[in-house]
């Protein structure tokens, strides 16, 4: 993977991240696009840490949430940010049991299976036509929602399923409202990611040679950046319900997909 490439994989992340179109589905394609012959294990970790870049991004555009959250915690007391992040944990129960036990095959997963991601954007697309034309409400995240959440985003662990088009979608379906779905929904992922790192580092999962360090280090440069501006823009079109745009646009994508794959 050369400098360049890893630049293009690094902005696709950054916008497809937050943009409810499934970052690791356009990931997939960008590489059967560009030639990338990467082994589904050398995809996978590429793609962790591209989504480690957006994780940052995340961080710095919800800082005074995050700072307030932590600051509930050190109180130790049951209060909004301790409810807040037990949800949270509520939320990634149903990945991290997914991770564990199907970890290979999540990763069989990522190695240019663009019949599958295809597919996983039509799903992707009936998901947002169907949250877009929910009522809005002013209703919080639940504990039991919490935990339904979570279920989509495991099920978003496949290439193609968008997860932030996932859990936003069954948060406002759920009737939650626009604004905290899509923050609960940003914040969410940001302990899966930072766990999957860690859990690939010390388990030697992550072991780079030196060639990788700088296209990899590129692409996470630019999915940084990117993740920025794209993570701003969707918490104000999911304000304004502009979903039923995403979904025309995964519904094109994956028709275009299946095509591809069925005919080369």
């Amino acid at each position: 993977m050369d400098i360049l490439e890893a630049i293009i994989l690094g902005i696709i992340q950054g916008l497809t991240e937050f943009l409810p179109v499934s970052s690791s589905g356009h990931l997939e394609l960008a590489k059967a696009i560009l030639g990338d012959n990467s082994v589904p294990e050398e995809s996978l970790t590429f793609t962790v840490i591209l989504h480690f870049a957006t994780a940052l991004s995340t961080l710095v555009i919800f800082r005074k949430e995050v700072a307030e959250i932590f600051q509930g915690l050190f109180q130790f007391k049951w209060n909004d940010q301790t409810k807040f992040c037990l949800k949270i944990v509520i939320s990634m129960v149903p990945a991290v049991i997914v991770g564990l036990l199907f970890e290979e095959q999540l990763e069989s997963f990522f190695g240019g299976k663009i019949l599958l991601v295809g597919a996983m954007l039509l799903v992707t697309a009936l998901l947002l036509l169907l949250a877009d034309r929910a009522k809005k409400t002013d209703k919080n995240v639940s504990f039991s929602n919490s935990l339904i959440i979570g279920v989509s985003q495991a099920i978003a662990m496949l290439p193609g399923i968008s997860r932030s088009g996932a859990t936003i979608s069954t948060s406002v379906l759920l009737g939650i409202d626009r604004t905290k779905a899509a923050r609960f929904s940003f914040l969410m992922v940001v302990p899966l990611i930072f766990g999957k790192i860690a859990k690939d580092l010390l388990g030697g999962d992550i072991n780079l040679q030196s060639s990788e360090i700088v296209p990899m280090g590129a692409g996470f440069i630019a999915a940084f950046f990117s993740g920025l501006l794209a993570c701003t823009w969707m918490i104000s079109l999911v304000k304004k319900s502009k979903l039923s745009y995403f979904s025309i646009y995964c519904a094109v994508v994956g028709v275009i997909a299946i095509t591809y794959a069925l005919f080369n």
